[in-house]
């Protein structure tokens, strides 16, 4: 730790040991269900039933491609997700829960909340959890400040969708 209060070093120091810990955490929850940290990002971008191209969802849960298929293929396999050629690019590929996917990441989203909760940890926003709020909004701004491309187009996540989920298509390529 730096002599000098809020230093650099302090910052790095405390968010990398913050987000060991509470992976550590959630990881151990969805042990349980034999998935990963890196799955649960993954079927949490895909929540929102928009479907994603799968370089954001490498982007977003922060995997280099090729770990990116190899873990998405399992999910496949677990009848969690699907792949389908994009409509408006067919040169790309969209990755979507299933309905089994959705149903499991509701059931996993309560038991990960759970978690939280007994930290005295609200991931919801809407809570009006002012203390807890304050941090998730101070984190996604300095992402925001550090991910140039973030800037640029705002997170998916934020949206709600209502749009439905497409036919599962048998297509695999990227």
């Amino acid at each position: 730790m730096s002599d000098v209060p809020g230093a650099p070093a302090d910052l790095l120091r405390s968010l990398t040991r913050a987000e060991r810990l509470l992976s550590r955490r959630l990881g151990a929850v969805l042990a349980d269900d034999a998935l990963t940290i890196e799955a649960w990002r993954v079927l949490c971008l895909l929540a929102d039933g928009q479907g994603h191209p799968m370089s954001e969802v490498s982007a977003e849960a922060s995997l280099p491609p090729g770990t990116l298929t190899k873990l998405v293929d399992q999910l496949v396999d677990r009848n969690l997700v699907f792949r389908r050629i994009d409509p408006m690019d067919r040169r790309r590929i969209r990755a979507y829960l299933t309905a089994r996917g959705r149903r499991e990441h509701a059931r996993l989203d309560e038991r990960v909340r759970a978690s939280l909760a007994e930290l005295g940890i609200s991931p919801a926003v809407e809570l009006d959890v002012p203390q807890t709020a304050g941090l998730i909004n101070a984190l996604d701004d300095l992402i925001d400040r550090l991910d140039p491309a973030r800037r640029a187009t705002p997170s998916s996540r934020l949206a709600a969708a209502t749009l439905p989920t497409p036919a599962p298509s048998p297509t695999r390529a990227y």
